[in-house]
């Protein structure tokens, strides 16, 4: 199974599929270039769920994001779970699919919550090998998205991006970069998020998501419930800088506002994207800056 970022078409700027909008888009078809789905959501034998992503695969492309896969737990992988993702891969055919790197279960318990890692090389090696499991299991490459955190573990040797970098590099996968979850841990363990930018291979990452933090001083809390601050728009850019034309994809999971507002947001990022590119074609600049931050917290460790 081998990852080419050329496999990946340029989907443009889409939102994500939740329930408060399943009836607008399903029967209106507002306009956005594409949908990203929660594949829990829908891993069902049948029912509305269904129906309305049948509905909504006919007028957009979509692609499949999981919560549950557990890529880093200690636990066996869960091939039934597999098996009814697969069949949910060959029913909608979506353009790739993602989940976290990160591990959500232990002892068979899920905690529904994305977990950091220890960054480690043992770590490398046992997530890379857990990919590639499933990797040949679905007979489709998979994206791994860098989650947002508020610990690290004592054990650690690498940094986050060397982590995300080893990884995708060990198991031939792709990177679904979130832009607000660099910023979100860059802010709470007091490293640079443009150093992050900077770092992650431009070959591996087929996709960005944005979305809302909630800040609590001391430290920041991703809840995909507000609009997507300057900080990371500027971060976004600089991600456009780096990589080029990929596909984005506006988040937000809690106080969903009115379709047209997610929207909005998904034509933002394409005034963005334009005006980089833009920017790209004549050679200025490599990189976006942004205004240093001051007055980090210190970095906490478990």
């Amino acid at each position: 199974m081998n990852f080419s970022r050329s496999d990946y078409p340029f989907l443009g700027f889409g939102v994500g599929l939740r329930r408060p909008h399943y009836i607008l888009i399903s029967e209106s078809h507002p306009k956005i270039d594409w949908l990203e789905v929660i594949a829990e959501n829908f891993m069902v034998q049948g029912g509305r769920p269904l129906h309305v992503l049948e509905k909504v695969r006919d007028q957009y492309p979509i692609a499949l994001h999981g919560v549950s896969l557990s890529i880093g737990s200690a636990d066996p992988l869960n091939f039934a779970y597999l098996r009814d993702l697969a069949q949910l891969i060959r029913r909608f055919e979506p353009a790739w699919i993602s989940d976290h790197l990160c591990w959500t279960s232990i002892a068979g318990r899920n905690s529904h919550d994305l977990l950091p890692l220890p960054y480690t090389d043992e770590t490398v090696s046992h997530v890379a090998q857990r990919v590639r499991v499933v990797q040949e299991t679905l007979g489709r490459p998979l994206l791994l998205e860098n989650v947002s955190s508020y610990m690290s573990y004592a054990e650690s040797t690498l940094t986050e991006w060397q982590f995300l970098t080893a990884v995708s590099e060990e198991a031939d996968c792709g990177i679904l970069l979130d832009v607000n979850n660099v910023f979100v841990s860059a802010f709470n363990h007091g490293f640079s998020a443009e150093s992050y930018i900077d770092a992650i291979p431009v070959k591996r990452v087929a996709q960005f998501h944005l979305a809302g933090h909630s800040d609590f001083g001391r430290y920041l809390l991703d809840t995909h419930d507000h609009p997507i601050c300057d900080a990371v728009w500027a971060l976004y850019e600089r991600a456009v800088a780096r990589f080029g034309p990929v596909s984005t994809l506006i988040e937000w999971d809690d106080n969903i506002p009115e379709f047209p507002v997610l929207a909005a947001a998904a034509e933002d990022a394409r005034a963005k994207h334009h005006r980089i590119m833009e920017l790209r074609e004549v050679g200025i600049p490599k990189q976006i800056e942004r205004p240093a931050e001051t007055d980090l917290p210190t970095h906490h460790r478990a």
